[in-house]
């Protein structure tokens, strides 16, 4: 009671390799896609898919991002 899960939130490989990026945010798109089908088929709130950061958020958008993390765009790296 009183939780909502509402999707899945993952972070790729912290790399320059695009590829090996662009293949995490698939397979992170694929696990998504799996539990809405099996398991929140009925569930509308099911319907955030958390990848990217401010390195690589415009892949993780083309590969089905839905919500995206760019703190340090907004407010420069950390110490």
């Amino acid at each position: 009671n009183n939780i909502r899960i509402r999707g899945v939130m993952g972070m790729a490989t912290f790399t320059k390799d695009q590829e090996k990026i662009k293949g995490e945010f698939q397979k992170l798109k694929k696990i998504y896609d799996g539990l809405k089908e099996n398991n929140f088929s009925s569930d509308a709130n099911f319907d955030i898919i958390s990848m990217g950061m401010s390195g690589d958020y415009k892949t993780a958008i083309d590969e089905g991002s839905t919500m995206v993390r760019i703190g340090s765009s907004i407010f420069g790296t950390r110490n």
